[in-house]
């Protein structure tokens, strides 16, 4: 197996890839340009918006509602035609934008390049394009620099880069030139530098390995273009249920119309075959048009769009509207470490003075040991960071926290540098893992340093303990190093502290010798208060945490037994692990795995499939362009708001206060989103259940044809759309977290829905076949408009009964969702329109269409209502009294 480039010599490197130190021929560079393109990212040409558009048009509702909008228009119903190609235009645009809006993952990608590069070429330095890099190229590194191609370091000075956009960790990598034996992943490879990282400290070269498609970020932009997002578990159960109800309404249409040429080729009609046949047709049109929910997918929007509002309150922002109710729907919750479960802010969780007395942290400067203020002291002037007037913290995360933990204890570290300033520095190498300054203090001159506590500890001979200064004996040694393993063990980063009086002032790396040891510093990036809690409420709600990091495994599991997401038996792996195992070792062992640490782009995809494979609906959390693909590949993709463009783009919901607590919030309003979409759903299928029994009815008893396309489309469109978008504001049940989450591959009238659809139905079609029968003791043309009259007040008043399958409207609070009153009131002056002289015609509605006609209409209506909520009442009685008799089972 042939070694990685970080596994290599350099001079290895450098032979491979054909180059020396002074860098490339300007002949070489031209010809590697002509062989292998530009140093950019690539991608894959997308869809036009004319094809998207023709797309919107595959669903099977669709493709019925245009036929029938293409037959009405041939049969002259010109309105009716308009009115659903209207329909059908609208939802293709909606549609089309939102895909739009989506597509910018690799466009953020490609701006994280840099404009420009210093290399060496024919031994000189020059300034080049980025994009015009090749393999082989040797480049110059400085702080503030853009790193613009994957490389091999060949020099460094004190470098240090940030990699958390690929890795996900906010502490600067330092890097060195030492070649790597075994296999690691990114954030261990520190002889390499990666496109699109940032210098923040000391200077380097390297000589490009990588570029393009070929760099670990072009291999993340691949991934992008080859993960498909995946359909909400709304968007499959619409779809699928679209598909059979299409089906249905075909055959149904099919069987009438036959059923009527039957019966005017045995009967023989009015006379006027022509007649007969087009009545016939347009009779099945009708069914079609009332069995279809013209304005279904507009009232699933407005609920979402409800829900996003409701979300964003919760500090998620929904960019894709089928997110609102895929986060309900989540049963895993993969979430990053840095910034979501923690506070992304290095902190000072304890220390260590070697005089053996517990001490506990005193706000007061002036009441200070000698020994912790001299701890203090190195920690604040040993020390590059700082914080501006405006607040902003410039400098290692690291550093920051020293002068965070000095802030805390009311000692401003501004007083202390003003008193001490800094003479000399031995600037931090990461060869010697120190930092050393020199400073004028009590009448003489002192070194102060700063490092690993290993190296620290090697260079020091005395000791600091309660202001005197000691040999340093073996024993002091050996609990200083039990010291430095505990703070380990609880994954705390540890740096240790000592000084030394100079005489001279020229500082040289010597002086870095025979120091006074005088104390140690942990530190952590601590979890939020408030995500234990929901960490907790996620499990009450059935929901799974797994941590997926690219922090060290033991700082990882810390946290995650911290917080509760790693309980007793839990394991925990990282990425290198995971790559030994095979597939079915991670299915197996998937669901004990919480924690999952140094992982690649390609791990994390992988974890969210195998859960997707378990029928799990998956939600991924991330901020960095690591974390882009994944992001996309899952069911919901999580992005923080402080996160990379990259990563916002390949998300469907962002979280501008990068909390976890947050998430579980939104999945509250998640599952809420859905049960009110099922209501309204619901709504919506009981009334054109009810429309398609009474023309059912009229059809088998010889009536007229009941309902003209046009009155159909008016309460399918107008009367039905308030009182569903209504329903899509009912308030959460109390136990709505108390439940698992809902299976995603239920169908829409899973549970009792449907029965209560059908129950529903039942009444409204019941009602509209009295009031016709009524009608026709008058004439035909005053039943089919009573008919059309009880239809609408039915179907109004039914909002009522649908706001819940197990309360009455009573029991729920008539009043604590004004929305339905309101929804009731405006439909009712909606019908009003339609009896105006002049537009009444338009709905065929005769002028012996009087008060009372619609007061029947209304009584018919209510009597339907009352029935629906007086079943409720009934089968809730039942329950309760089985529940009383129900005797338990005696246990033998």
């Amino acid at each position: 197996m042939s070694k990685k480039t970080y596994q290599q010599s350099t001079e290895e490197i450098m032979l491979q890839v054909g180059s020396q130190f002074n860098g490339l021929s300007e002949k070489e560079v031209s010809k590697r340009l002509e062989e292998n393109g530009l140093n950019q990212l690539k991608e894959k040409p997308k869809k036009s918006s004319f094809q998207l558009f023709i797309e919107t048009f595959k669903d099977a509702m669709v493709i019925i509602l245009l036929i029938v909008a293409v037959i009405q228009l041939l049969m002259g119903a010109h309105v009716e035609s308009i009115v659903i190609f209207a329909v059908l235009l609208l939802n293709s645009f909606v549609s089309v934008i939102q895909t739009k809006k989506a597509e910018g993952s690799l466009d953020a990608l490609k701006s994280l390049s840099a404009p420009d590069a210093n290399v060496f070429r024919e031994g000189k330095e020059k300034v080049v394009l980025a994009k015009e890099l090749v393999v082989g190229d040797v480049v110059l590194l400085e702080a503030g620099d853009y790193i613009p191609a994957d490389g091999r370091l060949l020099e460094v000075g004190s470098l240090k880069v940030d990699e958390g956009m690929l890795t996900g960790e906010s502490v600067p990598v330092e890097k060195n030139l030492a070649s790597i034996n075994q296999t690691v992943p990114i954030g261990d490879q520190n002889n390499m530098v990666f496109s699109g990282t940032i210098v923040t400290y000391g200077r380097g070269r390297f000589v490009v390995t990588a570029t393009g498609n070929d760099t670990e970020i072009g291999q993340v932009a691949d991934l992008l273009e080859g993960t498909v997002e995946q359909k909400t578990p709304l968007q499959r159960g619409l779809d699928s249920f679209s598909k059979k109800l299409s089906l249905a309404i075909l055959a149904l249409s099919l069987v009438i119309l036959g059923v009527q040429i039957f019966r005017i080729l045995v009967h023989g009609g009015s006379g006027d075959m022509t007649a007969d046949l087009l009545n016939a047709f347009m009779f099945a049109v009708a069914v079609a048009v009332a069995a279809i929910p013209e304005a279904l997918q507009s009232i699933v929007t407005i609920v979402l769009s409800i829900g996003t509002k409701n979300m964003a309150k919760k500090q998620a922002i929904i960019r894709q509207l089928p997110a609102v109710e895929t986060l309900g729907a989540t049963s895993v919750v993969c979430t990053d470490k840095t910034g979501t479960l923690t506070q992304n802010k290095m902190t000072v969780m304890a220390y260590y003075l070697p005089n053996d007395k517990e001490e506990e942290e005193v706000t007061d400067p002036n009441k200070w040991t000698s020994d912790f203020k001299q701890l203090m002291t190195i920690s604040l002037l040993a020390n590059d960071a700082a914080i501006t007037e405006t607040g902003e913290k410039i400098g290692d995360p690291t550093e920051i926290a020293f002068l965070d933990y000095s802030e805390k204890l009311t000692q401003p570290y501004r007083e202390i540098r003003e008193l001490y300033p800094r003479l000399q520095e031995l600037p931090f190498d990461s060869d010697r893992k120190l930092m050393s300054t020199l400073h004028y203090m009590s009448e003489e001159h002192l070194l102060l340093t700063k490092g690993g506590p290993d190296i620290v500890l090697e260079r020091s001979n005395r000791i600091l303990v309660d202001g005197k200064v000691e040999l340093l004996t073996e024993d002091m040694r050996m609990k200083i190093q039990e010291q430095n393993e505990a703070f380990s063990n609880r994954a705390l980063r540890v740096l240790a502290f000592a000084y030394r009086p100079l005489e001279n002032r020229s500082l040289v790396l010597e002086d870095e010798q025979e120091l006074i040891f005088v104390g140690l510093m942990a530190m952590i990036d601590p979890p939020r208060e408030e995500v234990k809690q929901a960490v907790s409420d996620a499990r009450d709600a059935g929901i799974k945490t797994v941590m997926i990091t690219g922090d060290h495994k033991t700082t990882a599991v810390a946290i995650a037994k911290e917080i509760g997401i790693s309980t007793e038996g839990d394991l925990a792996f990282t990425g290198v692990e995971l790559d030994a195992l095979s597939e079915e070792e991670l299915k197996e062992n998937l669901e004990r795995i919480s924690v999952y640490a140094r992982v690649s782009p390609e791990n994390k995809i992988r974890i969210v499939r195998a859960w997707q494979e378990k029928g799990h609906v998956s939600a991924m959390t991330g901020d960095g362009v690591n974390d882009a693909p994944a992001l996309k590949q899952a069911d919901i993709g999580i992005a923080m708001g402080t996160g990379t463009d990259v990563a916002k783009d390949a998300s469907a919901m962002i979280l501008t206060d990068d909390n976890f607590a947050s998430i579980i919030s939104a999945v509250k309003v998640g599952r809420n989103v859905f049960d009110n979409i099922k209501k309204a759903i619901a709504y919506l299928f009981a009334g054109n259940l009810g429309a398609i029994i009474a023309i059912l009815f009229a059809l088998l008893m010889g009536w007229d044809n009941l309902f003209t396309a046009l009155q159909l489309l008016f309460i399918n469109l107008v009367n039905d759309s308030l009182p569903a978008i209504a329903l899509g504001m009912e308030k959460a049940e109390p136990t709505i977290m108390k439940r698992a989450p809902r299976n995603p591959n239920e169908g829409i009238f899973s549970g009792n829905t449907l029965t209560s659809v059908t129950y529903r139905g039942l009444l409204i079609g019941l009602a509209v076949i009295i009031a016709q029968y009524l009608g026709m003791a008058q004439s035909p043309e005053l039943g089919v408009a009573m008919a059309f009259s009880t239809l609408i007040w039915s179907r109004t008043l039914q909002t009522l009964p649908a706001r819940s399958n197990s309360q009455t409207a009573l029991k729920a609070g008539l009043f604590s969702n004004k929305m339905v009153m309101i929804a009731i009131v405006v439909c009712s002056s909606l019908y009003g329109v339609t009896l105006i002289p002049g537009i009444r015609q338009i709905f065929s509605i005769p002028t012996n269409f009087s008060l009372n006609e619609i007061i029947i209409s209304v009584a018919l209506a209510i009597s339907a209502t009352v029935l629906m909520e007086v079943t409720k009442l009934g089968i809730k009685a039942v329950k309760r009294i089985n529940q009383k008799t129900q005797v338990n089972p005696i246990n033998e």
